[in-house]
């Protein structure tokens, strides 16, 4: 059986997720700010302890054993540039732990223990087409932190390859939950649908699945790379 830690798991794409991988017959654990059953860990990454708090319960709960590791939890609010200094500076540094520090933590942790225990596994980081060609003037911050998500995972994977450790990162565009929706009206709402030639967002269960294959099935001579999923509206 294929041991999965899942972070963001309560909505959208992780819960998306979650249900296609338990399908896979996977014991997914999930995560949220709060829990709310008894395959989900609590823990909330604005505080600094709370990753190291949400690894070592996860070991606890299965013996000790991690095989895949996907980092999907996320915020997403706006930061406007003419709010107060202080506003601005809370808003970035809470969505830089959310979306890449805490991320950071538990890749480190999932390698060490990796490294440690001499098995094989792997890290699967939900990033964003933001962190190739930006975001909007509001989201520096969600942008920065999906640039470096990308660049961790890229050095992850050409660090650890030779042992084992694969690192696969999937890189969406626009994806129909609550957080794109929220971002979607306040940039005009369909509007914003004539920068994808696809002519709609990506549905939870479409990532879900490319998140599927990332943790099971992409063979170790995919580790390193990133897939992207925006509906062509940024193709390189």
């Amino acid at each position: 059986m294929t041991y999965i830690l899942l972070t963001g798991s309560s909505r959208g794409i992780g819960a998306a997720a979650r249900n296609e991988l338990t399908q896979r017959a996977a014991n997914v654990t999930g995560h949220a700010t709060r829990s709310g059953d008894d395959q989900t860990i609590a823990a909330d990454f604005t505080d600094p302890g709370a990753a190291q708090a949400l690894w070592d319960a996860m070991l606890e709960k299965t013996g000790g054993k991690v095989d895949v590791l996907i980092n999907n939890a996320g915020l997403f609010d706006a930061n406007p540039l003419d709010g107060s200094d202080i506003a601005w500076l809370d808003g970035w540094e809470d969505t830089l732990r959310i979306n890449l520090t805490a991320a950071a933590q538990l890749s480190r942790f999932a390698v060490r223990h990796w490294q440690n225990t001499g098995t094989t596994g792997r890290i699967v980081h939900v990033a964003s087409r933001a962190g190739h060609r930006g975001d909007s003037p509001a989201h520096w911050h969600y942008a920065a932190a999906k640039g470096g998500m990308l660049a961790m995972h890229k050095t992850i994977a050409r660090a650890y390859a030779s042992e084992g450790i694969f690192s696969y990162a999937i890189a969406p565009g626009f994806t129909d939950t609550a957080m794109a929706g929220d971002y979607l009206e306040s940039r005009g709402g369909d509007g914003l649908l004539k920068d994808i030639p696809l002519g709609k967002v990506a549905q939870p269960e479409e990532i879900a699945r490319i998140i599927t294959f990332c943790a099971l099935d992409a063979p170790p001579s995919m580790t390193g790379a990133v897939i992207d999923a925006n509906g062509a509206s940024y193709v390189r």
